[in-house]
């Protein structure tokens, strides 16, 4: 049986099960729980970060605290940018788990190999799955998922146009959850990155492609396009949850990262 291994355990995120079930339980704590039963939303997708925990982990548990209320998602496709790696449309993990401090996800490899043979854009590359913007994902999945299988799609030079198809694609069936990995600005002072994370956030918002090339930075922004254009075919809705910086965990303002969890529902 192959397992996709978990690279990054102990870098973006704690190797120990323990030490992540902490983070999660003070995530959860610090959260505002009154606000969160105000968002009456059955989510489709989500986008969330993909930084180390003690920056971005609570933008992102937003987003699986409150898909984990669907009692009736089958499968979790995991959308990630490629960060190391550059190769011609996407790759699908041929793998039968998915490897976690907590333990081992499924995998849904059926799934998996049937996207491959019905899109020409999806193969399988390897190198492809030794990739941070999906595997900081799967120890929430664990938390919140831990009996549903995964599918994991990392892409590289693929336009947003051909993303959206395979989106829409996934989104036919209801059970689908769809996860886009984005980080927003990179190393700019706080206030300049507030401006240009605000650009992204704003096409979100307004499900506006088109704003996103007027500034948005976001490392994973064929990934938002392509979520967006297949939101607007599908006549879906967003909502922002969250936008935070690397600063308000560093405290430092002069080089920070931006990060944002929304909803489509």
């Amino acid at each position: 049986m192959s397992s996709r291994k978990a690279n990054f355990a102990g870098s973006f995120y704690p190797s120990e099960c323990s030490k992540i079930k902490e983070y999660i339980e003070y995530f959860n704590n610090t959260t505002n729980t009154e606000a969160l039963k105000k968002i009456q939303i059955k989510p489709r997708a989500a986008i969330v970060p993909h930084a180390g925990y003690i920056y971005s982990g609570f933008t992102a548990n937003l987003a699986y605290k409150i898909a984990s209320s669907r009692s009736d998602i089958k499968r979790i496709i995991i959308i990630g940018v490629s960060h190391k790696i550059g190769f011609k449309g996407l790759s699908v993990a041929e793998y039968d788990t998915y490897e976690s401090p907590c333990g081992h996800l499924a995998i849904d490899k059926k799934f998996s190999l049937k996207l491959k043979q019905k899109f020409s854009e999806i193969h399988f590359y390897e190198k492809a799955h030794h990739e941070h913007s999906s595997e900081v994902q799967v120890p929430f999945l664990q938390h919140y998922f831990s009996a549903t299988p995964v599918v994991e799609l990392i892409y590289s030079d693929i336009d947003a146009k051909n993303l959206a198809i395979i989106i829409e694609d996934l989104l036919q069936d209801n059970s689908n959850f769809i996860l886009i990995s984005t980080d927003l600005s990179h190393f700019y002072t706080k206030k300049r990155a507030k401006e240009l994370d605000g650009i992204c956030i704003e096409a979100i918002k307004n499900i506006n492609i088109s704003t996103l090339d007027e500034g948005c930075e976001a490392c994973g922004i064929t990934g938002v396009k392509a979520m967006l254009l297949a939101t607007k075919s599908k006549k879906l809705k967003t909502y922002i949850l969250d936008y935070r910086t690397s600063a308000d965990a560093s405290g430092d303002n002069s080089s920070v990262v931006g990060y944002v969890s929304a909803l489509i529902y």
